[in-house]
């Protein structure tokens, strides 16, 4: 049964039955292809290492924790060697090595099979000889961990490695297992050490995969490959006699010396001890080596003394003890002649340019002729990019350091910086990215910031954090914008190299100053870091962009002959894909394109000259540059060509590889544009990189998506796939434990943490002497340790001043802000969408791939794991979930009353000392002896100190974790850059946003695309078009206009004085390379066009379409500025500025032209401020304005609609114009209209600038200017109105003019409204007026409005309806046979009652009539007479006769007949119970036997505090001191303690208010009453001494009468013999319970300490309590049948028996819970004995009783569990009667039959089951035993055992033939001959070990299951011990 192990097997391998899977029913499988392998938890950093070291023996660790993705991998890797795949069964498409598997395959297989044999035995059941064994594990299941055998790396495997791209061996290594085994070994050949050193070198030159090379050169740096091996090798050079080995060797010391240079710049700390031993090696062996007449290369010998001067650096860096860690950066090695040049900058700022302000050098961009040289040309774009992200920073930083004194620093605006104060970088998140953090900083200074608009902290931007005044800070990028974060100061950061090393030490509790620069850095870094990687012979087309050499050559590609074939371009879009396709048949169609007399004309092209010009050129210069001013048509001849370009691929396709065409636009709507123009004519092969498409037929073409297809996933290769899976295995693990340490990490920001947490750190002594408390304090708040926070109390936070009240925090005000939030949401939600600013900078920032959205679900999954932590860690919370505050709340509520105020102060406190950076030293701690001594403020100190402690300690823990998952998201990045890659590589088009191409540089070098086409080039900077391309480039085509938009740049200085704002395409422009200009605008009428022609373009010409337009309605003008001086307001945060005024007539006359019949797509509102935008948003309810788009200028550019709406905004005294002084803005501005533009401004300000005040001549001319706008009405051309501001347009309300319509509607009325150009034949006009129209014969009127239609008359008449003769008052419009005749039906029903349905519908089936009916329990009752009839068929009818049994409590049930189950199970009594409990309180509860603990507040009271919990609870004792003293006796008790002083008898010396002497005693509460002025009162007679006169007197406090004393005295003392219950002493006269009172306080005392005895018997002792849990817990895991039969109610007794709070009471439910469960599950399992027909009735009555057992209950009282127990009893005599019927079935005859059915009508009875129900029936059964065995045998039970014990047979070997008559078969059991029956003769036996088909196995004889010869039986199933042990 068991596989038979290798002899080599370790000892403690083999197989134990016991280490099998605990759950049979796991789902054996497998991951399947694309299915994640399951976390393993806990691996540590090298899975290999961790596999290796035998992680079983690590403690704390489950056994099986921790192999599945080894397992995993290893069988990957196994069947990858073998060149298949397992998952498909085939070979590997890229044919790997095959014959090395071949060769290594039998073996291998071998090994495998042995190594995991064990494994095997344990996960599944005994496997066929042809299963893997993999395929059948749980998925989530581990097998035992134990030294794992990895797969070793063969010579033919590395060999084969040789022929791969770099990328894919470093992958391939960094993922494979057997890497860190092979280079463990000592010693090995030298030919195998040689292809290491070429594999390791050949990974190592990847560029894409940094991450992977470094987890390589990580095991390199610790192997004994690199220790001894190599050693040896380089010291064995100089003894080798061969020659022709020894001429090999300078290849191998190269490679060598490459390694060593990649160490030490990786791990220059770690590695230099190895790696000099070996360089001081290398030049002995290449001395010798020369001797001996080997050619050593010059280059060779460089790179050794370039490492050895790097090592010699190291050691005496080393030597001084500053080089501590590693900086983990590949350094390159640089040309001599760069040193000092632009490659080697940071890119980052340094902390000379930060404190010194170093200027850089700096060379502005030649904008007027050539560059010196590339290199000069690459360090030009590379120091104007860096300084214009740099400079704002570096200033802003000086600024605020000269600023630090300022008292108003945190008011204080800066121009370049933002800052935020208190910044705490609070702990590490996983992102997909890799590492994040969350960073809290203070909102106060910024509670005017509107988040969603604010341009602060956009992904992307950088911030520098300090906490030293700069002397050292870290810098980050914002990762994710949240915005609901943003508004609580949150957002996360993600750190650069250089700073991650540095947050190691970084706290909670550390406040940093943070500093933001606006840039978008990421873009910037992209940039840089893609400059310094181009070599200077890389930069394409040199000749043009460096020297400025104005000859274009055609490209390259055409020099091998261009034939293009342009009938795609003439033909319709639809007709491409089929020219496309039929190329061949096309051939006679194509043209040399660089003969411009073969191409086509103009006009079939659908081209005008200028288009047709730009298309030639584009096509024949290798760099082409077209300028399309406003409306040409840029994209449109864009689309031409790419549309030419994909027609004729083969002509610049001619290489095997295939490139794409990259096609680069600088924003997402751009690019959706053009890609949606391209899609016409290319539906697949697209792809696009950038932010959010908001293109529904893009979205397919997105990475992500691309990414996701199956097809995709299944052709990647195999080395991807499986680092993809190791990679993710690993991040899953440190990401659940990163998350765990992060979380206890936030919560030490989040209150005060529970002394248990902060145990370790606290000193011995300090614990003990914070856990003992302040005995000695007088003002010790009462206390009770076990339930509450020691350290609140200790912080001044106990219980006794916060904790729960009765209101949670701020109930009112927090609905009230609700409501607030709510009420602005909905005017929110009514007005139209803008899009924010913020969010369109961050939707063109982010990448679509970088974002990560998080499942709600997941989220909401993890909030409740986090809570749960929060809740055991933090004794108080500052945040509101759950208004949690102290410890033990549960306990606590409403037991000590607190203001609200009083917890908000407390909050607030709490959140201040938090942020406190002030601690006590350790030095000042070690002196403190009593922490209970300390002031409140050095307490927090102290606090402080631990918290301190903690957070270093659990930020030490987790630090490995968060390495670990950057080195995997990182490699997880490569990775995904590997796909990528793929992904482009197919594609035909590749649209990237100028961002994308910045961030995937790598890529783009590697696809090497031929052809480049640049959209909107002049609105990017060179840097960034340079970056994009490769070397491969051909053919670069820039399309774009550099009179409009510039590219942005940072810094003002540098974009005029440095030219950093000229874009390529500009300056090439400029320095006079050819270019094409679009000559003729399509867009803009003549009048629009004028404005910019010739102010802005010499010579741009109006297309014959633009002179086609209509005349704009409405208005006398279809062009016109509206002057105005109505002043600007600024808007403080985020500098810009809005114009109300502006504004509110915008959106007027926007409101206007919808009236004019204008759809709201073709009205535009451009303004050229943000500020503006959202004061107009205020103005545009969405009702109104749905669909008129609003922008900003800037965002504005490439589109275009009929009618723009501009507001200029700047209006102001000081004639501030801001950037609408720029040409370029201007031009933008001016020339987004088609047919109409309407401009409101302050033109008198504008006319200071040149441009403007040309632009204002022109239109005075036209008289397009002036202060108000003509209106002209449509409907009466002669009424015109001047509108200057939003006011004047309440003359024309309703978009026409002030006079009425008049106009005459197709009902005859008059139109209401006032004159509207809308409408016009007034179809849609409601005319509200009342109807006149008359609807029928009879000249009724339709009573509706006019404008509804008429329905039939509905006026009542009346008529007689003829089928049954009767008048009824019928609608007019109803003819009287179709009306429903009304009157009473006068028909009887066949039960005799009359019909009830009217008199025109149909009869009744069903009487409802109420008659009275005998019930099957035998009561009658009133029902339908309709149920009469299924009663007697036995349909159940509920009983509402009411119960009336006297229950055991003595009182009446209440129940009804059908709800007491007809007696068998009564309700609860539901009469008070009213008996006095041990409180003194009367029992609340409903009688139910045993009473409750009392649930009201308890009344106990002492002079210092009540207790408020409830009564039945034990109360805390005060522990305050007792105040009962006088002059005479002092107690010295605690309060709760018995006094330890006896009563003072002197009487009081005091005088009352009234003059009169006290008649109280000395050191008590002076009575209210005076023995002269109360005499009556104080002398009436009550114990009998009250009328003397020295008599003294006692009031009671609890109720206020008075007392003499010495009777008191003698009735608070006496001890009755007869008094038997404990319970407090009551006042004489009215019966109040006396609790306090000091002078009877011992009495008090000593009943109170009773009481408190009872209440804990009641409740239970813990250990009782715990003992009993475990017993029931022991007891429910033997219930076998309960957990078969009812797993739910199994599960539910089991979870709660795993509570912690159980009572007694609870714990005696649960008790008999299960043994009621158990006996019903008996029964249940019982029935499959009884015959069929029966077990439907049987089960119907157990339903019964799971249901009524299954209700809620506290407790079961003595009525239910006799109920219960009676009808149980019941049941188990059916069951065992109708088993025994079904044994002796046919065999019931006579008596017998008639005694069976006398005992089944007493056992089927309704009614309850008495105990002399149940005596005569068990009277009975006895009888009917001898005659009715169970057995069925018709013998008795000991006559079968008899039977069974003399034939000897094992079990198995009875049988019975078809009549039931028994036999046995003996030998082996199994059947070999037929025979007859002796009694029925029908045939018995079987031939060939197979019984007959009609005989059976009689299991009634010996209990068998299976027959003794059979297949289970014969795999030993049958055998109770092999089960057991199976």
């Amino acid at each position: 049964m068991w596989r038979n192990l290798g002899e080599s097997d370790m000892e403690n391998r083999r197989p134990r039955p016991e280490a099998r899977p605990r759950n049979p029913r796991n789902n054996h499988r497998g991951p399947v292809d694309g299915e994640l392998p399951p976390r393993a938890r806990n691996q540590v950093n090298n899975p290999a290492a961790s596999a290796l070291r035998g992680g079983a023996n690590q403690p704390g660790r489950h056994p099986r924790a921790n192999d599945h993705p080894v397992a995993y991998r290893q069988r990957e890797e196994r069947f990858a060697a073998m060149g298949r795949n397992p998952h498909q069964g085939r070979r590997n498409h890229e044919g790997q090595a095959s014959d090395e598997a071949r060769g290594q395959r039998h073996g291998q297989e071998n090994d495998t099979r042995r190594r995991n044999g064990n494994q095997e035995v344990r996960n599944r059941r005994p496997p066929r000889p042809s299963e893997n064994f993999q395929q059948w594990r749980a998925p989530f299941q581990k097998p035992a961990e134990q030294p794992q055998q990895v797969k070793r790396l063969g010579y033919k495997f590395l060999e084969s490695l040789l022929q791969k791209d770099p990328s894919e061996v470093v992958i391939t290594l960094a993922t494979s297992l057997g890497l860190e085994e092979l280079l463990s070994h000592s010693s090995m050949k030298s030919n195998f050490l040689e292809l290491i050193c070429q594999v390791l070198r050949k990974a190592c030159s990847s560029k894409m995969d940094r991450q992977s090379i470094l987890h390589v050169l990580g095991i390199l740096k610790n192997s004994e490959f690199l220790r001894v091996c190599l050693p040896a090798y380089v010291v064995g050079m100089i003894t080798e006699p061969v020659p022709d080995i020894r001429n090999q060797y300078p290849e191998h010391i190269s490679n060598i010396i490459s390694l060593l240079q990649d160490l030490v710049s990786v791990f220059p700390a770690s590695s230099v001890q190895e790696t000099s031993m070996l360089i001081s090696l290398l030049p002995a062996s290449l001395n010798a080596l020369r001797a001996s007449g080997v050619n050593i290369e010059e280059e060779t010998e460089k790179n050794l003394e370039k490492v050895q001067t790097i090592i010699e650096h190291l050691q005496e860096k080393r030597r001084e003890g500053t080089l501590r860690v590693d900086t983990f950066t590949l350094v390159r090695p640089e040309a001599e002649d760069h040193v000092e040049s632009y490659q080697t900058m940071p890119i980052y700022p340094t902390y000379n340019e930060v404190h010194m302000d170093e200027r850089p050098f700096l060379r502005p961009n030649i904008i007027s002729g050539k560059y010196d040289s590339t290199a000069v040309y690459l360090d030009t774009h590379f120091r104007l990019l860096r300084e214009d992200f740099v400079r704002p920073l570096r200033e802003g930083i000086l600024e605020l350091l000269q600023s630090f004194e300022d008292q108003g620093l945190r008011k204080r605006r800066f121009d370049d910086i933002r800052i935020y104060f208190d910044t705490r970088i609070i702990t590490p998140m996983c992102s997909s990215s890799g590492i994040v953090y969350k960073v809290k900083f203070d909102t106060k200074p910024l509670k005017f910031v509107r988040w969603q608009n604010s341009k602060r902290l956009l992904y992307g931007s950088l911030v520098c954090m300090s906490k030293d005044n700069f002397e050292t800070f870290l810098f980050a990028t914002v990762s994710n914008r949240e915005q609901e974060d943003l508004c609580q100061g949150i957002v996360q950061l993600c750190f650069n190299e250089q700073s991650q090393q540095l947050l190691a030490e970084v706290k909670p509790s550390d406040s940093f100053l943070m500093v933001e620069t606006t840039a978008y850095f990421e873009a910037y870094r992209h940039v840089l870091e893609g400059l310094q990687e181009v070599q200077e012979e890389d930069v394409p087309f040199q000749r043009n962009i460096i020297e400025c050499d104005s000859y274009v050559r055609e490209p390259r590609y055409l020099l091998e002959g261009g034939r293009y074939d342009f009938t795609p371009l003439i033909e319709n879009p639809s007709a491409t894909e089929k020219s496309l396709r039929n190329t061949e048949g096309l051939r006679n169609a194509k043209v040399n394109i660089l003969d411009p007399s073969q191409w086509p004309s103009k006009e079939a092209l659908k081209l005008d000259d200028s288009q047709m010009e730009a298309l030639q050129f584009a096509l024949t210069r290798e760099l082409a540059i077209i300028q399309g001013p406003p409306g040409t048509g840029k994209t449109y001849v864009g689309l031409k060509i790419v549309q030419a370009l994909l027609t004729n691929e083969p002509v610049w396709q001619v290489s095997r590889q295939k490139f794409p065409i990259l096609v680069v636009c600088y924003t997402n709507h751009a690019l959706d544009q053009f890609l949606e123009g391209i899609y016409k004519c290319q539906k697949t092969s697209i792809v696009r990189v950038g932010g959010r498409s908001n293109s529904e037929i893009l979205k397919q073409f997105t990475l992500r998506e691309l990414r996701n297809k199956r097809e995709f996933r299944r052709n990647l290769p195999m080395h991807l796939r499986r680092a993809y899976m190791s990679i993710i295995t690993q991040m899953k693990e440190s990401e659940q434990e990163l998350h765990e340490g992060a979380q206890s990490l936030e919560c030490t920001m989040h209150g005060v943490l529970r002394e248990q947490s902060l145990e370790k750190y606290i000193s011995a002594q300090h614990w003990k002497s914070l856990m003992n408390g302040p005995v000695q304090d007088t003002e010790w708040v009462c206390f009770q340790g076990w339930k509450h926070s020691m350290m609140l109390e200790w912080l001044g936070l106990g219980v006794g001043s916060f904790t729960q009240s009765v209101a949670a925090a701020g109930p009112e005000n927090t609905a009230q802000a609700e409501g607030e939030e709510e009420e602005e949401g909905e005017e929110e939600a009514s007005l139209i969408k803008i899009a924010e600013e913020a969010d369109l900078i961050q939707a063109d920032r982010v990448i679509d791939e970088e974002e990560v959205v998080r499942p709600r679900r997941q989220k909401k999954e993890e909030n409740g794991a986090d809570q749960a932590l929060v809740k055991m860690l933090l004794a108080m919370r500052l945040d509101n979930h759950g208004q949690g505050t102290a410890a033990g709340q549960e306990e606590a509520a409403g037991e000590w009353q607190t203001q609200r105020s009083q917890k908000k102060k407390m909050k607030k406190r709490v959140k201040s000392e938090l942020l406190k950076l002030n601690t006590m030293t350790e030095a000042e701690a070690n002196e403190i002896q009593d922490v209970w001594q300390l002031n409140l403020n050095s307490r927090w100190q102290l606090y402080r100190l631990w918290l301190q402690m903690y957070q270093a300690d659990t930020r030490r823990k987790i630090l490995n974790f968060e390495r670990q998952y950057r080195t995997s998201a990182e490699r997880m990045a490569e990775l995904r850059l590997q796909e990528d890659l793929h992904i482009l590589k197919d594609a035909q088009v590749v649209g990237m946003t100028t961002t994308g191409a910045a961030k995937y540089r790598q890529i783009l070098q590697k696809v090497e695309p031929r052809i480049v086409i640049v959209e909107e080039a002049a609105e990017v900077l060179e840097a960034h078009t340079i970056a994009t391309l490769s070397k491969a480039c051909q053919h670069l085509i820039l399309i774009g206009d550099h009179q409009q938009l510039r590219p942005s740049a940072n810094v003002y200085d540098l974009a005029k004085n440095f030219n950093l704002e000229v874009s390529l395409f500009e300056r090439l422009v400029k320095v006079n390379i050819p270019f094409v200009r679009l000559n003729y605008q399509h867009r803009m009428r003549p009048a629009i066009a004028r404005l910019l022609t010739p102010h802005i373009y010499q010579d741009l010409e109006n297309h014959p379409s633009v002179l086609k337009y209509e005349e704009i309605n409405g208005v006398s003008s279809n062009l016109f500025f509206v002057e105005h001086n109505f002043p600007e307001q600024e808007i403080q945060e985020g500098k810009s500025h809005q114009n109300q005024h502006e504004a509110h007539f915008v959106v007027e006359l926007c409101k206007y032209f919808l009236c004019q019949e204008y759809l709201p797509s073709q009205i535009t509102i451009l303004t050229t401020y943000t500020g503006q935008l959202f004061c107009l948003r205020k103005l545009m309810p969405a009702k109104t304005f749905a669909g008129v788009k609003v922008h900003v200028v800037d965002k504005y550019q490439g589109e275009e609609n009929d009618i723009i709406l501009l507001s200029l905004v700047r209006s102001n005294q000081e004639g501030k114009v801001g950037f609408l002084q720029i040409s370029n803005r201007i031009c933008v501005a001016l020339s987004r209209a088609k047919k109409g533009m309407y401009c409101i401004g302050n033109m008198q300000m504008l006319a200071k600038v040149p441009l403007w005040s040309k632009i204002i001549h022109t239109l005075r001319e036209n008289n397009q200017i002036g202060p108000a706008l003509r209106l002209c009405c449509q409907n009466h051309p002669d009424t015109h109105t001047l509108v200057s501001k939003a006011s004047d347009f309440q003359k024309v309300p309703e978009g026409g003019c002030s006079l009425p319509c008049e106009f005459r509607l197709s009902c005859g009325h008059v139109c209401t409204r006032a004159c509207h150009p809308y409408d016009s034949s007034h179809k849609e006009f409601q005319c509200m007026k009342p109807c006149q129209k008359i609807i029928c014969g009879d000249g009724h009127r339709c009573p509706l409005v006019c404008f509804q239609q008429c329905r039939p008359c509905e006026v009542k008449v009346p008529k007689t309806i003829p089928q049954c003769g009767h008048e009824q008052m019928v609608p007019c419009s109803v003819p009287e046979s179709d009306f429903c005749c009304q009157e009473p039906c006068p028909k009887f029903l066949p039960c005799g009652h009359r019909c009830s349905h009217p008199c025109g519908e149909k009869c009744v089936q069903w009487c409802s009539e109420m008659v009275t009916a005998e019930l099957k329990c035998g009561h009658s009752q009133q029902v339908e007479c309709g149920q009469v009839d299924a009663i007697k068929y036995g349909l159940p009818v509920k009983c509402t006769t009411k119960c009336g049994t006297i229950l055991d409590c003595g009182h009446p049930c209440l129940g009804s007949c059908h709800s007491c189950f007809e007696g068998r199970f009564h309700e609860h009594c539901q009469q008070p119970c009213k008996r006095l409990l041990i409180c003194s309180h009367k029992c609340q509860e409903p009688c139910i036997g045993e009473c409750p603990p009392c649930q009201r507040t308890c009344q106990n009271r002492c002079v210092h505090s009540q207790c408020k919990k409830k009564c039945g609870e034990l109360c805390s004792p005060c522990v305050e001191p007792c105040v009962w003293r006088c002059q005479h006796y002092q107690c010295t008790k605690l309060c709760s303690e018995p006094c330890d002083r006896p009563p003072c008898y002197v009487p009081c010396t005091k005088l009352l208010a009234c003059g009169h002497p006290c008649i109280g005693l000395c050191g008590e509460p002076c009575p209210k009453k005076c023995r002269v002025c109360h005499q009556d009162e104080v002398t009436q007679i009550f114990f009998g001494f009250e009328d003397e006169p020295d008599a003294r007197f006692v009031q009671l406090e609890d109720c206020s009468h008075i007392f003499e004393v010495q009777g008191l005295d003698c009735y608070m003392n006496e001890q009755k013999d007869d008094e038997v219950a404990i319970k407090l002493k009551v006042c004489p006269i009215c019966q109040v319970p006396i609790r306090k009172n000091l002078r009877y306080g011992t009495s008090i005392k000593q009943r109170l300490e009773e009481i408190e005895v009872i209440k804990e018997r009641i409740q239970g002792s813990a250990e009782e309590i715990a003992a009993s849990q475990e017993r029931l817990k022991d007891l429910l895991e033997k219930k076998n049948l309960f957990y078969l039969w009812l797993p739910e109610e199994f599960l539910m007794l089991k979870k709660k028996l795993a509570q912690k709070n159980l009572s007694v009471k609870g714990l005696g439910l649960v008790e008999n819970c299960i043994s009621f469960y158990d006996r019903l599950a008996g029964l249940w399992d019982s029935l499959k004995r009884v015959h069929v027909l029966e077990q439907n009735n049987v089960s119907t009555r157990l339903n019964q009783v799971h249901e009524w057992l299954a209700k809620k209950r506290l407790s079961f009282t003595s009525q239910e569990l006799g109920d219960l127990q009676s009808e149980i009893q019941r049941l188990t005599y059916l069951v065992n009667l109708l088993t025994r019927c079904k044994m002796a079935e046919g065999k019931v005859k006579g008596s017998i039959a008639e005694e069976v059915c006398s005992v089944r009508k007493i056992l089927m009875n309704t009614c309850k089951f008495t105990q002399e129900d149940e005596q005569l029936v068990q009277k009975k059964m006895e009888a009917l035993k001898a005659s009715l065995p169970c057995s069925g045998l018709g013998i008795s039970e000991e006559e079968r055992v008899q039977i069974v014990n003399a034939m000897g047979y094992p079990r198995g070997h009875w049988f019975k033939c078809p009549n039931g008559h028994i036999y046995a078969i003996s030998d082996c059991g199994g059947a070999m001959q037929r025979g007859t029956c002796p009694d029925c003769k029908a045939v018995i036996g079987g031939v060939n070990h197979t019984l007959e088909s009609s005989n059976q196995l009689a299991s009634e004889m010996d209990g068998a299951q299976y027959a003794a010869w059979s297949e289970t039986a014969n795999n030993l199933m049958n055998y109770e011990e092999i089960q057991r042990l199976m």
